[in-house]
Order: C-alpha cells, then structure tokens, then sequence
C-alpha cells in the first residue's frame, strides 16, 4: 500500500495590511465651534461670495500684521459686529483648533488668529445639525412629555424625561450618523472652501488657483484621518516634502478631486457599516466603539472607549446610567474628550484632565468635572448640578439646572433656558491642581458671574426652536444665595500617592461666599463641641443618635420633595448624601449622628 501524499502545509497568510486610514471630520468643529449669532451666518446661495469679499476686507489687516492674523477688533468691523461677538468669536475658534497656536490669545483680546483659520471657521457657521429621525410614537412621546411643559414646542424632541421612558435613545443620530452628515456637507461645499483658501496665480482655468503645502494643512481643521496622519503626509502630492526644500505649490482641483476621492471612501464605509447593523437594538453611542466596560447587571449602563483602530476616536462615552454612581479617573480616559450622555438619578465624576466635555440629555444627575481645557457643552439637561473647573463653558437649552464653575472665560448661554444658577466652584481632589496645570486652566481666575448671552434661537439647530420663530436673548443664569452656597466633597475612594495633592479648592471663593462658610462653620463646630460635652449615660446617647438619625430621614424627604432632587431620596444611603453635602444641614446632621459624638 502506497502512502498517500500528505497535503501540502497551507500557505503562510502575510502580514495582516493595516486598515486603510479614513478621512474624517474633526467633530470638534462642529460640536463646540458654532455660535448662533446671526452675522456669522451666511445664506447657503451666497456663502462662498460673501466670504471671498470678507477675505478682501480683512486681507489688508492681516499683511499688516505681518504674519497673516486677523483680531477681533478687524473682525468686527469687517462683520458689522460688537467687539465682544467678535473676541468671542475668535476665542471660540482657537478652542476648536486642532493644535495649540501660541501666536493666538485663547481671549481672542490679543494677539489674532491666522486669517485661513478664519474663513474656514466663519464658513462652517452655515452649517446645520442632524435632526433625530421621526418617533413612531409621536401619542406616546406626547404623554410622557405633555404640552404644558415649559419647553412646549422646542424641546419636546430631545427631554431626557422622553428619553429614559421612550427608550427613543434610539432615534437620536449616532455618533455615525453625524459623522456622515459632515462629511456630506464638507463633500457638497469643498469646492467653495479650497477656492477660498487658494492663491491665484498665472495660468488658465483649474491652474489659476493653487495651495501651498501650508494652506493644505490648516484644512486639518475641518478634517483628519483616523490613524492621526497628518493630511500633508498622507497626500501624495506633498508626502515626504523635505522642509528645507517645500514642496511646490498644487492646483486647488488636484487638492479638490483626492479629498473627494477620500470622503467617498468613508462614507462608503459608514454606509456598510450603518447597513450591517441596522436593526440592532444594541444601545451603543456609535457603531464603531465597542463595550469596554459595561455594568453588567445594567446592560443599557455603559462606559465606552475605541476599539476598532480603523477609527482614532479620541473620546469616553458615559452613557445611559440610572440610579448610581461612576467614576472615571484620568486612567480610565481615553482620549482627548469625553460626553456624558442620558444619565438620570446619578451621580458621575469625571476626575480626569481633557481637552473637550459634552453633558446631554441628563436629568436629576451631578456631574463633577475635573480639569477641561478647552470647552465643556451642557445641552438639552434639566435639574442637573454641574460642578466643572475649564476655561469655557457653553450651557445650551438647559432648565432647573446649578452650575458651580471655575473658569477663565465668560460662561456662554444660548437657547431656551429656564432657572439656571451659577455659583462658584465648590470642590476638589487630590491631582485637581496637577490636572488644572496639564490643560492650562488658571485658578486663579474666575469668570463665573460674568455669563454672555446670546439668543434663543439657534439657527444651527432646527429641532430646538419651531420654524418662523423670531430671536429674543436668551434666558441668563441667577447667583446662588451665599448663604445656600455649599462646598461638595468628592470621596477619596483610590488613596492615590501624589507629592503635592490639592488640600482645598484651588479656586478662591469670593468674599461673601467665604464669609458665609466661615460662619457656617464656627457654627458646626459649636454644635459638635455641645454635643460632646453633654453628659449622657449609654441609653440617653442612643436615643439621641437615634432622634437625629430620625430628624436627617426626615430631612432629606422634605428636601427631596422641595427641591426635586432624586439624589436625595435615597434617604437610607446618608454616606451618600453627606459625600455629595448638597447643603449645610446634610453634613452637620451626618457629622451629628455618625461622627465622634456616635463613637465617644
């Protein structure tokens, strides 16, 4: 018996090829970069005109200056606007730009910004947010959010009460959604933007207009790719320029055909990734993150982080919480930003340093915010506390809400709020000035009371104002009393070891919020000083631990009915609430029935 030939060893498989890196937009452009102030805004028809005469109008400025930047102050008389618009406008856009620019005053007061950067800016104001898709509901959705709410006619839509109960988590865009919905607007208006950026020279149609490698790159403001190589790297026609030697300059249609050939590509992707997992009913922020740490007895509770290398999504997801509380520390961030999302009855620390924050569609939550470097977006949040140190904040659509901040910038308001406080920021944790040093945050200033406020409607934004509806100025935000000021402790749950922790707020409270702690607290440790020298025998102590154990229950039910705070009512969790002091009274009685007294 001949032996069989054995089969031949299969081939070794080659080196998996990398993904093939996709051209995506910089979502911070459009997420925190858009103001809704009407003379920033140009008709879709004449958009490309009216810029190319601004660029005529604020060239000379900027050959003046020397160095291609334009201030606020050229801007607003170029733009027929105020000088605050204008420094906001330029402090907005150096938030939003994709590096550092040490020319440019994050104010916007000195200094100006590169006139490219500019125009690219001013040009993506036209652009208009993703609306949700339609509720197949609408009787339901009406129920749950009746018509006699305060937001009648804006919010309806987007209520995190409507949220929570509609499970219409699921009709609000994706992260993808999104993403293909500015790649569409940058596919529709490229043409108009490289020919705004562009250098005429010599020579006939197509060749009359060309990029330096230079003005190539600042359109990394709109754009990038996903495995974080630089656009200049990854073209063709400038890839390997030596800088002693530039590359020499590229007609804007060479420029215009490869990123349309680009953006065709990742839409395709989106769409057959959209197609593949249409009809799950997995809740996830976006179709490309998978779970990294989901609660695994709260499926729809997740913290979400990038998996898929194809996609450098440099953000944290916590998402869909109820009735806990979560914490994230700088190691469990990944990336440059993070957004908070449809957390109701929770508490969330973030106590992490990022460049980006977003809150949304929250209810009845606290969210604690350590360091932010550039800007924190509150939006669509109603009877939420926000605790954040960052050099901006923009509160959007909000209601009911507190906010007790540590920034270096006005607060902006925009949109259709109702009964927003501000106070100053009340915390602190062990690495928070290390973390306030890493982003750039100065404690030691303090705009809090100083909001900016624009107008109700935002013409970005088609879902949170009807059609037809005239702009009035926004809602402005009230200081909270002094003396129902509180400062708010964050649990030591990790002893981390740190040279030099934070011992006190870094943030230094106004006088007459400092004088009202201080009375405050004389008057505490008076209490405590009565109650240790009373003598009781051991039956008289426990019926008065008792009774002030009974006295804080009821307490914490009155304030809980008072002041619509669901944290609270979780009466049987006191640790709970002294750790988030939501006043004076939550700490004093704790201190009174569980401190020393209880264990003298």
């Amino acid at each position: 018996m001949v032996d069989e030939p054995l089969d031949p060893p299969p081939p070794t498989p080659a080196a998996a090829a990398p993904p093939t890196p996709l051209l995506r937009p910089r979502r911070e452009a459009f997420e925190h970069g858009l103001l809704p102030i009407p003379k920033l805004i140009f008709p879709e028809g004449t958009l490309a005109q009216t810029l190319s005469q601004l660029k005529e109008k604020l060239a000379p400025a900027a050959a003046a200056a020397g160095d291609g930047r334009v201030g606020a102050a050229s801007l607003a008389e170029a733009l027929q606007i105020p000088p605050d618009q204008a420094a906001l406008a330029i402090g907005m856009l150096a938030a939003v730009l994709p590096a550092e620019d040490p020319a440019l005053d994050a104010g916007g007061s000195g200094g100006g910004a590169d006139l490219r950067d500019v125009l690219l800016f001013l040009y993506i104001q036209s652009y208009k947010r993703l609306v949700p898709r339609p509720h197949k509901d609408s009787p339901a959705v009406a129920d749950v959010w009746p018509s006699t709410s305060a937001f009648d006619g804006y919010l309806s839509a987007l209520s995190p009460i409507q949220l929570v109960r509609s499970n219409s988590r699921r009709f609000i865009p994706s992260q993808a959604d999104e993403e293909i919905h500015q790649l569409s607007y940058l596919q529709k208006h490229m043409a108009n933007i490289l020919t705004l950026l562009a250098d005429s020279v010599e020579g006939e149609g197509d060749d009359s207009l060309v990029l330096t490698m230079e003005t190539f790159e600042h359109l990394g403001f709109l754009v990038h790719f996903s495995e974080g190589t630089s656009l200049s790297q990854a073209a063709t026609f400038f890839a390997n320029s030596d800088p002693d030697m530039p590359a020499a300059p590229v007609s804007a249609a060479q420029v215009h055909d490869w990123i349309l050939q680009n953006i065709v590509s990742s839409l395709e992707f989106y769409t057959e990734k959209s197609t593949a997992k249409e009809g799950s009913q997995q809740i996830a922020s976006d179709l490309d993150v998978t779970m990294a740490d989901a609660n695994t007895s709260h499926p729809r509770n997740s913290t979400t982080t990038v998996a898929n290398p194809t996609f450098h999504r440099n953000s944290t997801f916590v998402e869909g919480f109820s009735k806990t509380s979560v914490v994230k520390h700088a190691s469990d961030v990944k990336g440059n930003s993070v957004k908070v999302l449809n957390c109701h009855d929770s508490v969330i620390y973030i106590l992490a340093p990022v460049k980006y924050a977003t809150v949304y569609g929250c209810s009845d939550t606290t969210v604690v915010l350590g360091a932010v470097g550039k800007v924190i977006k509150v939006e669509h949040c109603e009877r939420v506390h926000i605790i954040a140190a960052a050099k901006r904040i923009c509160i959007a659509n909000c209601r009911e809400c507190i906010f007790y901040l540590g920034v270096n910038h006005q607060p902006l308001i925009v949109g259709d709020n109702h009964k927003l406080h501000i106070a100053p920021f009340n915390t602190y944790y062990p690495r928070l000035g290390e973390h306030l040093t890493q982003v750039g945050v100065d404690p030691s200033t303090n705009k809090w009371d100083q909001p900016f406020v624009l107008g109700v409607v935002d013409p970005h934004d088609s879902l949170s104002h009807p059609a037809g509806v005239s702009d009035v100025q926004a809602e402005s935000a009230t200081c909270v009393d002094p003396d129902l000021f509180t400062n708010f402790l964050i649990p030591n749950w990790f002893e981390d070891e740190v040279q030099e922790p934070t011992k006190c707020n870094p943030f230094p409270l106004p006088e007459i919020y400092q004088a009202s702690q201080s009375k405050k607290q004389a008057v505490l440790e008076d209490t405590k000083k009565t109650i240790r020298e009373l003598q009781l025998d051991e039956n008289r102590k426990k019926e008065l631990a008792s009774a002030l154990h009974s006295q804080f229950k009821d307490w914490l039910y009155l304030r809980a009915t008072s002041a619509s705070s669901t944290v609270c009512k979780a009466t049987n969790h006191a640790v709970s609430c002294f750790r988030q002091q939501r006043c004076a009274s939550a700490r004093l009685f704790f201190i009174l029935f569980a401190g020393s007294w209880c264990n003298s």
